[in-house]
């Protein structure tokens, strides 16, 4: 009889990054499938009967932990709160769970509740961990030091999800990355030195998404794709070679070091291979600070220009950015909107400096002794600083909205897409209307036009009609990410709007208490107890008002303010009662 074990893929919390908002245009449930977990399962022998859960498609029901006989988990540090609540409902049954992925790698001393973890790269270990469990002798930790030959990586099993639930499918060509950035945990995880697979083993996996009819993009999640530029040329000549084969079926976006921008030949090859998007962490455009966070490749190059000659090749730049490092001065929040406005990045991820377990810059402001708290894994919508800054923190705080809020203003946001399609080639980032895009049309049409910016909307679609026809469909697209990027900022606002009511109450509430035990007027205790009713009433208001996704972010801070409401109102009641002893005995 086989053994059931279920696969599960923890929710990811709506960020700028998971597009969540836009994809309901598009009839998707989220971005990317958990390639880790599917490739895991590539590696269970025919005696298991494997069922995979990803949560941000689906619900995961109690009925799936009761038929299982053993539980896997995958998951990222922004997983944190799915993933605990998954292992309460998994300890709830009884049920073995097996945790592996980079929150339990960085953080499996202080995980409660799993039985086994399997930490690192898993191809030469986990093998060892199923072995053991037959033979009834599991141990609670495997972990490997070895940087494997990924080629040994099996094919993933694209047939355990829905591809159709999926904007885009996942592979893998390398990891590690040669760089030395001080606040990466990546080249702590996979190593300096790229690993690559095959070219043949990686159009293998290419073809194992081909058969499923899957219709979309693809995306190659190496942390820098070009680290080993040799071999990356190699597998972009049989890329093209496959994509002419079958009619060009795919477009890819990666993420990738600025020296790309250097490299004429690898841009012509992967515009050639159908490249239409790349991330490249740009941080800062401070060279102070780029320097102290050793991010030297930064520096040998114009950064601007760069971006530009890559956006010539019809490949669209998507940048990271930072505030919060060391050598910040007031006017880097200023200086990072000017740069992103004259680079023409649309999609632009900004976040607050977090300080990652592992990595170099954990461990030397652990040496400072500056750490505060865990990292969240989610520097854009957690606005709680996990190390004490050079930079006053509510200053930081403050800058990194006003960014934001800036960059993500429809007319600045319309104005950048705009100016990168003037950039593109005309015959780049084009889509193919398919029934599924005209309805994405009509419905960012009916949507947006009627927003409190749909001034904004409709003359930059008319703009790009009237202008560059040939570009409409792209400027849908953009259009419709817009839609998710200005949400995501007003629900980050609205959340740190509230914390600081939250504080701030406390604080009002505390002085107003200490203010009559100063007086000595007791007769004033009922005055509080009603304040404290209100802000509290107040406050639920303001809460329930937040999107799920931020009520969620606000969670445990509201959870804080209501334990510390039930103590304030015991306190000022038991003080209210035993004035009215004093006075009944004074009186009887």
């Amino acid at each position: 009889m086989k053994k059931k074990a279920l696969l599960v893929y923890p929710e990811i919390p709506a960020t700028y990054w998971s597009v969540k908002h836009s994809l309901k245009f598009i009839n998707k449930r989220a971005s990317l499938p958990p390639l880790g977990l599917m490739t895991i399962a590539s590696m269970f022998p025919e005696n298991y009967e494997l069922k995979l859960v990803d949560m941000n498609t689906s619900s995961l029901k109690d009925s799936d932990i009761i038929d299982a006989d053993i539980i896997f988990i995958s998951a990222m540090i922004i997983q944190k709160r799915s993933f605990d609540d998954i292992i309460k409902l998994c300890r709830k049954y009884k049920k073995r769970v097996v945790a592996g992925g980079p929150y339990p790698t960085s953080s499996y001393r202080s995980i409660k509740g799993v039985d086994h973890f399997i930490l690192n790269e898993s191809e030469t270990i986990f093998g060892d961990f199923l072995s053991d469990l037959e033979k009834g002798e599991p141990k609670k930790i495997y972990l490997s030091e070895i940087k494997p030959d990924i080629n040994l990586t099996p094919v993933p099993r694209f047939d355990l999800i829905n591809v159709k639930d999926y904007n885009s499918m996942a592979l893998q060509f390398s990891r590690g990355c040669p760089f030395n950035c001080e606040f990466c945990d990546i080249i702590e995880m996979f190593g300096r030195k790229p690993r690559t697979k095959n070219p043949e083993n990686f159009i293998k996996e290419l073809e194992a998404i081909y058969r499923t009819g899957f219709d979309g993009s693809v995306f190659i999640v190496d942390d820098n794709f070009i680290g080993n530029k040799s071999r990356v040329k190699e597998l972009l000549v049989r890329i093209i070679e496959w994509q002419k084969k079958n009619s060009f079926p795919y477009t890819f976006f990666t993420e990738a070091s600025i020296d790309l921008a250097a490299d004429e030949e690898l841009l012509d090859l992967m515009s050639q291979a159908g490249f239409d998007m790349v991330f490249i962490g740009i941080e800062t455009p401070d060279e102070n600070s780029l320097h102290h966070a050793n991010k030297n490749q930064n520096l040998k190059l114009n950064m601007v220009e760069a971006v530009h000659r890559i956006q010539k090749r019809g490949i669209e730049v998507a940048g990271g950015f930072i505030v919060g490092f060391d050598t910040d001065k007031e006017d880097i929040f200023d200086r990072q909107i000017d740069f992103i406005s004259r680079a023409s990045i649309p999609m632009a991820m900004v976040g607050l400096l977090d300080v990652l377990p592992g990595t170099q810059l954990y461990r030397r402001l652990k040496k400072e002794n500056r750490l505060l708290a865990d990292s969240s894994g989610n520097n854009t919508h957690d606005l709680r600083l996990n190390f004490i800054t050079e930079m006053p923190g509510e200053k930081l705080v403050e800058g990194y909205k006003k960014i934001i809020s800036t960059i993500y203003h429809p007319k600045n946001y319309f104005q950048r897409c705009y100016s990168l399609l003037k950039r593109i080639p005309s015959n780049s980032l084009d889509l193919e209307f398919k029934p599924v895009y005209i309805k994405a049309f009509l419905m960012s049409l009916i949507k947006q036009s009627f927003s409190s910016y749909g001034f904004y909307y409709l003359k930059f679609i008319t703009k790009v009609l009237f202008t560059n026809i040939k570009h409409f469909s792209a400027a849908i697209s953009f259009a419709v990410k817009g839609y998710h990027f200005f949400r995501i900022t007003d629900d980050i606002i609205d959340a740190d709007e509230f914390s600081v009511k939250l504080r701030r109450s406390i604080n009002s509430i505390e002085a107003s208490i200490n203010e009559i035990l100063r007086k000595g007027k007791p007769d004033e205790i009922h005055l509080i107890y009603l304040k404290v009713q209100n802000v509290y009433t107040y406050l639920q208001k303001k809460y329930s008002k937040l999107s799920r996704d931020m009520q969620e972010y606000q969670r445990d801070p509201f959870g804080n303010f209501k334990n510390y409401y039930e103590m304030i109102m015991l306190r000022l009641k038991n003080s209210f009662n035993n004035k009215n002893n004093i006075l009944q005995k004074r009186t009887g």
